[in-house]
This record gives C-alpha cells, structure tokens and sequence, in this order.
C-alpha cells in the first residue's frame, strides 16, 4: 500500500465506531486492577442490550436459515482474525452438541486452519480468496453463509457474502457497526453496535462477545427448528466421552421419567441414541421402529411420538 493508501484506511477506521478512542481511559495502566476489571466488567454488561435491539434482525435470519439446512443446506461462517475463529470455535461445538456431521456448520477463517493461532498476513484482505475457499467447499443455493467482521468492512467477510449472492446461496453479515458495507451487501444484514472498546482497536472483547452471542443463536435456535432438541433437552447428544453417557442417560431420564433398568434396555436397543431411546420408552416401540419413525419425521421426535402406534 503506498503512503495514500494508508492515509485514506486510516480516515475510514477513524469514522468506525468499533475503532473509537476513549479519552476517559487514557489512562486506565495506571489504575489498580480491580478498579479496571470493574470497568471491563461495566463494559461487558453493555453487550446483551446491544444484541436485544436486534433480535428481530437475528429471528429472521434464523427462520431463513432453518429453511434452507431443512432442505439439505449448510451453515457455513466466514471471518478473518477473531471473528473467523469465532465462526470456527462455534461450528466446532455443533457436533457433539447436536450430533451433526462436521460439514453440515462450517467455519472458514482467513488464511486457513493455521490462522486460528497465528495471523495470516494479508489475508483477511483478499475477496478472492474468500471465493475460492467457498468454491471448495461445492457451494450451492441451499447453503447459508454467514459473513462475520467487527467492523463490517473486512473485504474476506464481505467477499464471502458476494460469491454466496452470486451461487445463489442465503446470506447473513454480521458486524459491530451501524450502515458496515457487510451488512449492505448481505440480505440479512445484523449489525449489533456495542460502542467503542475498551482499548481501542481490539474488538476480541465487546464486538467479540457480541458475535458469540449472535453465533450462539443462529446455531442453537437453528438446531431447535431442525428437531435437535426435544423441549430444551439436548437429545441429540452425540455421547462421545464418559461424560456425556452419563449426561445421555440424564436426559432420557428428564424426558421419560423411566428407571435406570429401562433406560439401560433402550440405549442399547437403540445403539446408544437418546432420541431413539426416548422414542422406545415414550411410544413404546421397538428400536428399529423409533428409528425409521424418526427417520420419517426428519428427526422431529415430537412428530415422530405422534405417528407412534
């Protein structure tokens, strides 16, 4: 970038509000840390008020997307730097959450894998790149990308977004600033403004906490209108540890009512499934026809207790 170039990003970073500087911190190294993690902890607070005032934004893009992964569609996140890895952290969590296969959420981060730890240079930079990590990934109408930058101008986020336009995929931008050019370019366009940071420029912390909220939401609400859950049970626990086979049997107990002897028959008549499990105990029906019922009901298992026999 010539000497121009720089003057020019510095004059469009200055009029971000995710970038404002705070003169009532100025001096906020010289302060016990108690006293600063008491401002840093006010700061915070801030942060679920800021995402309320866009829950409407945030329920239709969640309806949208629910729509789309119903039909056979993916949830893919796209960012660079912290916003990326936050897309990756919350795809990450949705297997063993919700028992999905790891290419129904996916999380693209700029650079590639290495970039979760150690910067990429240049590439939250590059549209093209965006495109073609997309193009990857056999991109198609069906698919739901969600572009995710604190300051909503990310060229990575917002190139993301454009090539999904142009497959013909759903598209949600996320950002931190009012009027961001993500937001522009997205059909749904969330834009949660938490204010200035509490150090300028490192928006890991208010706009981070924002977007994790935001990612909570799409993927949790998401996975609810796909039947992952049973109430505000997770049923489609994936028990991959001693853990969550313990957390299995709570939950078929919380759902059922049933003793540990039927429980214990209906897990290992259906593998290890809790929805099946829960199926056999709730229906009364053999673990082949809890799975074929489910199957049938796309996973609802409350549709599927009502086709019960």
């Amino acid at each position: 970038m010539t000497t121009q170039d720089y003057a020019e990003l510095r004059a469009e970073l200055a009029t971000l509000t995710t970038e404002a500087f705070r003169p009532d911190l100025a001096e906020i190294d010289r302060l016990p840390t108690a006293e600063i993690a008491r401002i840093m902890n006010s700061e915070d607070a801030t942060v679920p008020a800021a995402v309320a005032e866009q829950l409407p934004d945030i329920a239709a893009a969640i309806d949208a997307t629910a729509a789309r992964m119903s039909q056979g569609g993916r949830l893919i996140y796209a960012g660079a730097g912290t916003a990326g890895r936050l897309g990756v952290l919350d795809a990450s969590e949705c297997p063993p959450t919700f028992n999905t296969d790891p290419s129904e959420v996916v999380g693209l981060i700029a650079g590639g894998p290495s970039a979760m730890v150690k910067a990429v240079e240049g590439a939250e930079d590059s549209k093209l790149l965006a495109a073609e990590d997309l193009d990857a990934l056999h991109l198609t109408h069906l698919d739901t990308v969600v572009g995710i930058s604190a300051s909503g101008r990310t060229p990575y986020a917002i190139g993301a977004v454009e090539h999904a336009r142009r497959v013909g995929a759903l598209t949600i931008g996320l950002s931190c600033n009012a009027g961001s050019a993500l937001a522009a370019v997205a059909e749904h366009g969330i834009e949660v403004v938490v204010g200035p940071e509490l150090l300028t420029g490192s928006t890991r912390l208010k706009s981070g906490t924002a977007q994790k909220l935001v990612l909570n939401m799409i993927s949790t609400i998401t996975m609810i209108r796909l039947g992952k859950t049973y109430g505000n049970l997770m049923v489609d626990v994936r028990a991959s540890n001693e853990k969550l086979r313990a957390r299995s049997r709570r939950i078929v107990a919380l759902a059922t009512g049933a003793d540990d002897a039927e429980i214990e028959a209906a897990l290992a008549a259906t593998d290890g499934e809790v929805k099946n499990a829960i199926l056999v105990i709730l229906g009364g029906v053999e673990g082949g026809t809890a799975a074929r019922l489910l199957s049938e009901s796309r996973g609802h298992l409350r549709t599927a207790l009502h086709a019960a026999p």
